[in-house]
């Protein structure tokens, strides 16, 4: 009954595309054929109501199958990207999983139950509810992976309204909240959600050119890699309309490049967190980092420079923190904006701020003017401590082609003097070999590499 809505869109459409995958298309017919066959293997599993299960696998019919049999079914499910492999037996540990489903070589299900009891009192509430259940982890970039539990019925109410019907690239992750609101966005509409196994530059365009793809969700760092290689001239792009952008900073040059990569095209920049979910936004225009953020469910509001988030599908609670709300129910979404009426822009996160001498650095305002530098791949600005200023200013920059440090230096000091403040300008340059951007988009700005 969870799905009874999204079943009513597929049967509605059952001779349409629901997915792309490996050049072959799977109808939503099909769709509901596989979540059918699905249950007998979890129902002879023991796999129910309030059952805590880890699905591992990427974006794929079969995957996006057995999630959609799980949530009808009243289970907590744990996504695993392939991605995050390397933190799945932590994840399994934290969540309390007591199932682990994988696919084989011909896409059925290996089932192995972990033995595992779960006790934690937000799976209570759950069970109580009787609702499926939903957990996230953060990418863990400024400590300890948390995991973000949702409630399910919550989290997918604003999929309910009809929207716009596009043929719209998977990009973002399995186990990303931006991949999971593509994957939910597209399947509620009766679009058809187009999977994509390989995310570089030239496979993106091969696979939007091949299955003329319209819209194309994906993070700063990947438009930038897409301008620096040129994989947009080597392909026909022409059946783009929205690139959507989000999960990390825009760069002022990176969004100026993309008016030549995608001319007529509509840029649009997209906000949310693994603990409320994707907001609805409104770019003020494709060449604008101002945006509007909220709709029907969301009520936002700017504190001290910080924006917060009251939303009906904020998550139920972390199973591994504190909470992040406050008495009156508001999330701290620890991101600083800038506001102009009903505008925003954001400015960077509370935990990248650097400190010099009781002055704020934000390290996207510095990369932004480094990154428009002939020669620079990517760019890292991060905060070093320092006994006189508290902190200094540091930059780790990755190169196209080599080049020697003192010049680069030289470079990178002299378009920062034309454009920041002194205080601003890093003091100390790394040149990094290997990429600044983790497989989950988000740039690595701590001082380790």
């Amino acid at each position: 009954m969870h799905i009874d809505f999204l079943e009513d869109v597929f049967r509605a459409h059952s001779s349409d595309e629901a997915f792309v995958w490996r050049g072959s298309g799977y109808d939503y017919a099909w769709l509901l054929d596989r979540i059918q066959a699905y249950h007998g293997e979890l129902g002879a599993a023991q796999i129910g109501a309030g059952s805590i299960v880890a699905l591992h696998g990427d974006f794929s019919p079969f995957a996006m199958a057995a999630l959609l049999c799980l949530i009808e079914r009243g289970a907590v499910t744990i996504p695993i990207a392939p991605s995050s492999e390397e933190n799945a037996e932590e994840f399994s540990r934290i969540a309390q999983a007591q199932f682990e489903i994988r696919f084989d070589e011909g896409h059925d299900l290996e089932i192995a139950a972990t033995g595992a009891v779960p006790d934690h009192p937000l799976y209570d509430e759950l069970q109580a509810s009787g609702h499926p259940g939903l957990v996230l982890f953060s990418s863990g970039s400024s400590g300890r992976p948390k995991g973000v539990v949702h409630d399910l019925a919550r989290l997918m109410k604003k999929y309910r309204r009809p929207r716009h019907c596009y043929r719209t690239l998977a990009f973002l992750l399995f186990d990303h909240i931006g991949g999971i609101d593509t994957a939910f966005y597209s399947l509620s509409n009766g679009s058809c959600l187009v999977l994509c196994e390989d995310r570089s530059p030239d496979g993106v365009c091969e696979t939007i050119e091949r299955h003329t793809v319209s819209v194309l969700p994906v993070a700063p760092s990947f438009l930038n890699l897409l301008a620096i290689g040129g994989a947009y001239r080597r392909h026909d792009l022409s059946s783009l309309r929205i690139v959507t952008y989000g999960a990390e900073m825009m760069p002022t040059s990176t969004l100026e490049r993309c008016r030549d990569m995608f001319p007529g095209v509509t840029m649009m920049q997209k906000y949310g967190t693994s603990e409320v979910g994707t907001l609805r936004s409104k770019s003020k225009s494709s060449d604008s980092l101002w945006l509007k953020i909220g709709g029907e469910g969301y009520e936002t509001r700017v504190i001290d420079g910080q924006l917060q988030i009251k939303a009906e599908s904020s998550m139920l609670g972390y199973l591994n923190a504190e909470s992040p709300f406050t008495e009156d129910g508001w999330f701290e979404t620890g991101d600083r904006v800038d506001v102009d009426g009903e505008w925003i822009r954001f400015l960077g996160r509370d935990s990248d701020i650097i400190n010099v001498g009781g002055r704020k650095v934000y390290p996207a305002e510095v990369e932004d003017v480094i990154s428009a530098l002939e020669n620079v791949d990517e760019v890292a600005v991060f905060g070093e401590a320092n006994a006189v200023m508290g902190e200094i200013v540091c930059a780790r920059v990755r190169t196209l082609d080599a080049e020697d440090p003192k010049r680069l230096g030289k470079r990178i000091r002299a378009a920062c003097r034309e454009s920041l403040e002194s205080y601003k300008i890093p003091m100390k340059f790394e040149i990094s070999q290997e990429p600044l951007t983790t497989s989950r988009f988000k740039l690595r700005r701590r001082s380790d590499p």
